[in-house]
């Protein structure tokens, strides 16, 4: 019994959406439990999926918030 467990951060995919859609995550547990079928031979009625939206302020890498560590990209994208 697979559980696949899929975080993201709490924003949307286009400006003044501020989470993943019901149709974006319904396409992601079909992605998921298909591959998991092709793959390992898993059957779809035995796999779990559990989507997990984060805030970005609880999101971070490189050492840095989320949005930060964007803002920090961006500025060095800006330099080159």
């Amino acid at each position: 019994m697979p559980i696949v467990t899929i975080q993201v951060t709490r924003e949307g995919t286009v400006p003044d959406r501020q989470s993943v859609t019901a149709e974006e995550k319904a396409a992601l547990i079909k992605g998921v439990s298909d591959l998991l079928l092709n793959v390992l031979n898993k059957p779809l009625e035995s796999t779990f999926v559990v989507i997990e939206e984060v805030d970005t302020e609880n999101w971070g890498w490189g050492g840095l918030p989320a949005l930060e560590y964007r803002r920090k990209l961006a500025a060095m994208k800006k330099e080159q």
